[in-house]
């Protein structure tokens, strides 16, 4: 019996209903398509709002067992599970403060323009075979396209409050994101030349039955482990943000519900890079035939396996300063890629 893709099953029993209904009442299928997408654009909205704020609540917990302390106990019951919804509440009714000689258009919209790219990459991942928003030929290419506009979210942040700390945060951010993009693609293309194809679907069944690409690209792995906690603003490479220090980077000036989308944009950015890393290069919704769960656990489980592991890292190492780490980017990670691409297609040329 093959593993039960439950959700896949429902979801598919889901969108038959509904074309069959649209049918019989003679609708274009326009229309049901549009209701389906409505409905998955719903579903995945909800599923990245209760898994953010668990990913809030998980940061706190993991660092305080790492320190020795306790963190949140108290708001909510057990181990403070409502602590983040009680942040949140505080946020919407925090004071939206916005300085005198900002640019406001510029200001009002950089939180939406680095929010809304981060949602839009959640299309393209395939939570189980046939449970896709929208299963593109390109699917990988397109991840790597909208992460890569959270740079100008960053850059308008930055210019748009006319303080001198935080175009120089946005610009700081800017280099840093730039540069560790680079070797974030160049780790993937190793999967792609064996693979063959940029889509998800085929990524994830080319690794079937334990073959990862974690074991088979261990380098390629490692590399985008290293790239993407750079590119999702998490130590030791947090400098767009560098709470420690006496300004807060290109979000200083910002307060209430827009700090909350910048803060909750990076969340989204992790649970991102850690469902790309576990598609890619852990088998994605594939699990063992012997152990019969749907296919959205095996890549829940797999996705918060190495959410656990970016928290780790930033609980253990300290800030690179901003030299160190352009370096590390630039003369390290981005020949260690080159290096790799080239085994790769030296091994396909010799033994396939």
């Amino acid at each position: 019996m093959n593993i039960s893709y439950g959700l896949e099953n429902i979801w598919t029993w889901l969108i038959t209903l509904i074309d069959r209904l649209f049918c019989r009442a003679g609708l274009p299928y326009i229309f049901a398509y549009t209701l389906e997408k409505i409905i998955f654009g719903v579903a995945l909205l909800v599923f990245i709002s209760i898994s953010v704020l668990f990913l809030i609540w998980l940061e706190r917990k993991v660092s305080a067992h790492m320190q020795s302390r306790l963190g949140p106990m108290h708001v909510g019951g057990w181990h403070g599970w409502a602590q983040t919804i009680a942040d949140m509440v505080k946020l919407l009714f925090k004071e939206d403060i916005i300085p005198a000689k900002a640019d406001k258009w510029v200001h009002r919209i950089a939180p939406i323009v680095v929010f809304v790219p981060s949602l839009m990459a959640f299309l393209v991942i395939p939570f189980e075979k046939n449970l896709i928003g929208q299963d593109l030929n390109a699917g990988i290419l397109l991840i790597f396209a909208f992460s890569s506009l959270a740079v100008l979210a960053i850059i308008m942040g930055g210019w748009a409050s006319n303080n001198k700390y935080t175009l120089l945060g946005g610009i700081r951010s800017a280099a840093q994101m730039v540069s560790y993009e680079i070797p974030l693609v160049l780790s993937v293309l190793s999967v792609i030349m064996l693979v063959g194809s940029l889509k998800l679907n085929d990524i994830v069944e080319a690794q079937q039955g334990w073959h990862w690409f974690a074991f088979t690209q261990p380098l390629a792995f490692m590399l985008y482990i290293i790239a993407a906690t750079a590119e999702v603003n998490r130590t030791p490479f947090d400098l767009p943000e560098a709470e420690s220090e006496i300004v807060s980077g290109y979000n200083t000036e910002y307060s209430g519900l827009k700090y909350g989308f910048f803060m909750l944009s990076e969340f989204t950015n992790m649970l991102i890079v850690a469902l790309v890393a576990a598609t890619v290069f852990m088998g994605g919704w594939q699990g063992p035939k012997w152990l019969p769960l749907p296919g959205i656990i095996w890549l829940l489980l797999k996705t918060y396996l190495i959410v656990f592991v970016l928290m780790w890292f930033r609980w253990t190492f300290p800030r690179l300063r901003v030299d160190r780490l352009m370096d590390f980017g630039w003369k390290v990670l981005i020949p260690l890629a080159f290096v790799n691409i080239f085994l790769t297609g030296l091994f396909m040329v010799v033994f396939k």
